[in-house]
């Protein structure tokens, strides 16, 4: 389990992300397809964000705009002032699926960054730092096949961790897991939020786990993405579950996305 400390993430770790005016297309055989309409966004150092919207608005293609994987079509994109134009080690995205490789161990799963940088020899420390954070330092040495659907999904978060990222950006990463499970990296993730001062960035479809996690619920419409509502989450971390605000926020944002009457 990952130790949670009582203080909230210092900004000396983590990136100002800027979003302003951003629109994107895709090519397809009928023609373009907008996913983006004018979207600004702000995410200050150290906050945590999560993109509430209906299932393949865009909320996944802004988190690949804002990782640098692919070029905007309109707008800007900017790191602490400088304009986001590929992929870099500070921003890490850590996907729903783990996409460990079969063939390396945890250890050498967690290494692909610190390897893909050129930096493995004098850097191994950061490997066994990370799977402490994760506690996953007494399966350093197990094969992927061997974990549990959280296990793996920590292995991941280490991957991630092992770069000390400015930016996690964190794309459904507790969807295909079990209930207990999820509740229970749900903790984990705000705790290692809480003690690397990282910025996150979080697209989720659970109202309740957006709620839980972040400081920020951005809501999104349906395709082409514009921003229709944020919502503040004043309330400090660690976070009760039956807390009476979050349940307030809960009813208040399904109502924003046309979903009162389940409530």
């Amino acid at each position: 389990m990952v130790e949670a400390e009582v203080l909230e993430p210092e900004s000396a770790a983590a990136s100002h992300i800027r979003v302003e005016r951003l629109s994107h297309w895709f090519d397809t055989p009928s023609g373009a397809l907008q996913v983006l309409d004018d979207v600004s966004l702000d995410i200050a150092p150290g906050e945590f964000v999560a993109l509430l919207g209906p299932s393949g608005c865009g909320k996944s293609t802004l988190l690949r705009l804002v990782a640098g994987l692919e070029p905007a079509t309109e707008g800007t994109l900017a790191q602490d002032g400088q304009a986001i134009t590929k992929p870099d080690p500070s921003r890490i995205v850590v996907f729903q699926d783990p996409t460990l490789f079969p063939w390396r161990t945890v250890r050498d799963n967690v290494a692909l960054g610190l390897q893909a940088q050129g930096i493995l020899k004098q850097e191994r420390a950061r490997i066994e730092a990370a799977l402490k954070k994760v506690g996953l330092q007494d399966f350093a040495s197990a094969w992927p096949h061997q974990l549990s659907g959280g296990m793996a999904q920590r292995a991941a978060l280490a991957r991630a961790l092992v770069n000390n990222p400015k930016l996690l950006i964190l794309d459904e990463p507790l969807g295909k897991l079990d209930s207990l499970t999820r509740l229970e990296m749900q903790g984990e993730l705000v705790a290692l939020w809480r003690k690397n001062g990282f910025s996150a960035l979080l697209v989720t479809h659970d109202v309740e786990e957006a709620l839980f996690l972040a400081q920020r619920v951005v809501i999104f419409s349906p395709r082409p993405a514009r921003i229709i509502a944020e919502f503040k989450v004043d309330r400090p971390h660690p976070r009760h579950r039956g807390d009476a605000a979050l349940a307030n926020l809960r009813r208040e944002i399904l109502n924003c996305m046309g979903l009162g009457q389940s409530w």
